[in-house]
C-alpha cells in the first residue's frame, strides 16, 4: 500500500524558517517523482517543488525559489522541504504527492499530471 505521511508545520514568523518531511512507503522511490504542493484558503492548490528519486532532478515554483529547498533521502525514502525566510503568504496546508515517473510530470507553476498519491497536508502559519 503506498502510503505518504507529511509532518512539520506549524506556526512561524515571518523571516523565519520551518523543515516539512514527507516519509513513503509502498513504492520504489527511485522509480516515482514526489513534489510538494500546498493550498491556502479559498485558493487552488498549486505546486511547490517537485525531485524525481532517481536523479534528483528538482523545480521550484517562482514564488519559492531562493527561499526553499527540496532533497530526498534515499535510503529513508523520505523527502524534505526545508522553507527558510518564510512570507505570511506562504500559509498554506502543504501536500506531499508521488507519481510514476514514466507517467508522471511535474512542474511547479506550469503543470503536474499523474501524481496519482497524494498524504495529508500538514499546515504551515506564518504570522507577518
Amino acid at each position: 500500500e503506498v502510503q505518504l505521511q507529511a509532518s512539520g508545520g506549524g506556526l512561524v514568523q515571518a523571516g523565519g524558517s520551518l523543515r516539512l518531511s514527507c516519509a513513503t512507503s509502498g513504492f520504489t522511490f527511485d522509480d516515482y517523482v514526489i513534489g510538494w504542493f500546498r493550498q491556502a484558503p479559498g485558493k487552488e492548490r498549486e505546486g511547490v517543488s517537485c525531485i524525481t528519486g532517481s536523479d534528483s532532478s528538482i523545480v521550484y515554483a517562482d514564488s519559492v525559489k531562493g527561499r526553499f529547498t527540496i532533497s530526498s533521502d534515499n535510503v529513508k525514502n523520505t523527502v524534505y522541504l526545508e522553507m527558510n525566510s518564510l512570507k505570511p503568504e506562504d500559509t498554506a496546508v502543504y501536500f506531499c504527492a508521488a507519481g510514476y515517473m514514466y507517467t508522471s510530470g511535474c512542474h511547479p507553476g506550469r503543470y503536474h499530471y499523474g501524481m496519482g498519491y497524494w498524504g495529508k497536508g500538514t499546515l504551515v502559519t506564518v504570522s507577518s
